[in-house]
């Protein structure tokens, strides 16, 4: 244990957490810079294609939803909307019953690069995250994190 003026802090939990995030932010770090060698693209794109694949499957998201889900300000979604649309991944138009509101759905070329994209990040996933763990390791692993994220949701809504 590590003493502070406010008493003892357990030293393998803060070291267990920080080998967590520490692998977390490198492995993420490794994708994100993959995608963007061999697809084009930063890793907030991919994300915005995933979900608009995933979660607009039914038809186009509202901007607002995309927002949330990425944890962006309405400004900084527009100014990746805005990139995405240049760049021919995305259309975007008026909700047909508030015209304030805007929606985004995929184009064929988003539709292609996710297709890519999606490729190379399963690679990417096999040689840096599959592959150093044995089936048993990362079974456990998925159901380790799997847990703590139910419990970090749960503790969120709660505050929320």
């Amino acid at each position: 244990m590590t003493g502070t003026p406010e008493g003892p802090v357990p030293d393998g939990i803060v070291r267990e957490f920080g080998l967590l995030l520490g692998a977390t932010t490198l492995l993420e770090r490794i994708a994100a810079r993959e995608l963007e060698r061999r697809c084009g693209i930063r890793h907030p794109v991919f994300e915005v294609l995933l979900r608009l694949a995933r979660e607009g499957a039914g038809g186009p998201l509202t901007m607002g939803f995309l927002a949330g889900e990425m944890i962006l300000t309405s400004g900084g979604m527009t100014r990746l909307v805005d990139r995405m649309e240049r760049d021919g991944y995305v259309r975007r138009c008026a909700a047909p019953d508030d015209r304030r509101r805007q929606l985004v759905e995929l184009t064929g070329a988003g539709r292609a690069k996710l297709a890519e994209a999606l490729r190379v990040h399963a690679e990417t996933l096999d040689r840096h995250f599959a592959a150093p763990l044995t089936d048993v390791q990362r079974r456990h692993l998925v159901e380790a994190t799997a847990a703590l994220r139910e419990h970090a949701r749960n503790e969120l809504g709660d505050l929320g």
